[in-house]
């Protein structure tokens, strides 16, 4: 099975090449076939002139450029459509994943589940730096949609997510433009029946750069998205769940994805 790790990146050259080397040293250590493809977000910066670079010394990292108009859902999206993996996994550019999560999160996958969520908020689960502002928006958001969907699963804002490419095609059509698309991805593969498990992860402030995530901007949006989910989950009777798989189908898809 080969990952497909989707990075969007705007003005990111203070930490894009740190980023993309820790990456692709660790799959190439623990032998996974892997691309790394990032997604120039219309950086005004040398994000682009150090990809360039870059891809002289690692053949698997490839960019492309997110056309106008900019914003991280969009460059997500963009990203999903150019991967080539059977397995996609969302990375933040600024470092605040770790790339032995990344390999932990697909041999996850691997043992046949269709998602692999990371949570920061469970046994094993660890935050560095964390500003406390944006800590208590984030449990208090995570409460909410925990509350509003019945799920045990608490760290639903988190980027950090692992999927198959068949989970991507059953969640379209995606309509996110910004932040609010990790909240977009996870939910829908959940409402429309897709297996998920949960594993904890690490995550660190940036270092270097300006966070992208502007709460007071991106609030009415991420409502939105929520409350979109909430209505397909109840009011659309099953009109986007994927169909029911029967035991045998289960053991088949089972076979192929230890492949």
């Amino acid at each position: 099975m080969k990952l497909s790790a989707v990075i969007p990146a705007q003005n990111e050259e203070g930490s894009i090449a740190e980023t993309v080397e820790s990456l692709i040293e660790t799959l190439i250590t623990e032998g996974i076939d892997h691309e790394v493809l990032v997604v120039n977000d219309n950086s005004a910066d040398a994000t682009e002139t150090i990809l360039q670079d870059l891809q002289t010394t690692y053949p698997t990292l490839h960019y492309t450029n997110n056309d106008p108009p900019n914003g991280f859902g969009l460059a997500v999206r963009t990203g999903l459509d150019h991967a080539t993996g059977e397995a996609v996994a969302i990375v933040m550019a600024d470092g605040s994943d770790s790339p032995q999560d990344v390999v932990r999160c697909f041999r996850k996958l691997r043992e046949g589940y269709e998602c692999v969520f990371g949570s920061r908020f469970i046994e094993g689960g660890r935050v560095i730096d964390y500003p406390p502002h944006k800590l208590l928006l984030n449990r208090l958001a995570n409460f909410f949609i925990r509350s509003l969907f019945s799920l045990d699963y608490n760290d639903v804002t988190n980027a950090f997510k692992c999927y198959r490419r068949e989970v991507l095609e059953g969640a379209q059509p995606l309509i996110s433009k910004h932040f609010n698309l990790t909240v977009e991805l996870p939910l829908k593969a959940i409402i429309r029946g897709y297996s998920y498990a949960v594993i904890p992860i690490s995550w660190s402030n940036r270092q270097t750069g300006i966070s992208k995530l502007q709460i007071r901007e991106m609030g009415s949006r991420y409502l939105f998205i929520v409350l979109y989910l909430f209505l397909e989950k109840y009011l659309s009777r099953g009109d986007y769940r994927r169909p029911v798989v029967t035991t045998d189908e289960h053991e088949v898809l089972a076979l192929q994805r230890q492949k």
